[in-house]
């Protein structure tokens, strides 16, 4: 395969902590793709808090796709749209949990549309385990003191589990 038939798909997202629904996301993409940039965005069109800075979400992505030599894990300011497009990316990928997910992503999904004809957004479910899990409900399960085992990577739970102590 010629690096111009390459296909490059983007996965942005905050992954504040990254999921098991994100990594199934991610590696489910892999069977539409020859290789997935995971995109942490610096800043977010949604107002949030995050419990990890940038560089550490960078370091669980890459310690949880370590043994996936097509994913790679970056950060990335402005407009998705432009980054992908000089990454030379063909799509972008979304999860989505729920309805209650789709009003927001099919926006942002014509927005993106708008900006750059070439870049189409394709949407994911999760697989059914995972249908329900949110980055947000795992941090908030974790500050609890829940346990959070069946819903991130052993290596994530550690990086809770330090950060939360």
């Amino acid at each position: 395969m010629t690096s111009s038939s390459r296909i490059v798909a983007v996965y942005p997202g905050s992954f504040d902590p990254v999921t098991l629904g994100h990594e199934d996301v991610a590696r489910r993409t892999l069977r539409v793709c020859d290789h997935l940039i995971v995109a942490v965005a610096h800043s977010s069109s949604q107002p949030k808090r995050h419990l990890f800075p940038v560089a550490e979400r960078l370091e669980m992505l890459r310690a949880v796709f370590a043994e996936e030599p097509r994913i790679e894990c970056v950060s990335f300011g402005g407009l998705l749209v432009d980054f992908a497009r000089r990454r030379g990316a063909r799509f972008i990928v979304r999860g989505l949990r729920a309805v209650s997910d789709f009003e927001y992503e099919f926006q942002m999904a014509q927005m993106n549309r708008e900006l750059s004809q070439e870049v189409e957004t394709v949407f994911l479910a999760p697989d059914v385990p995972f249908s329900f899990l949110s980055a947000s409900l795992v941090r908030e399960v974790a500050s609890l003191g829940g346990e959070v085992r069946g819903f991130v990577s052993p290596v994530v739970r550690e990086h809770l589990r330090r950060r939360l102590a």
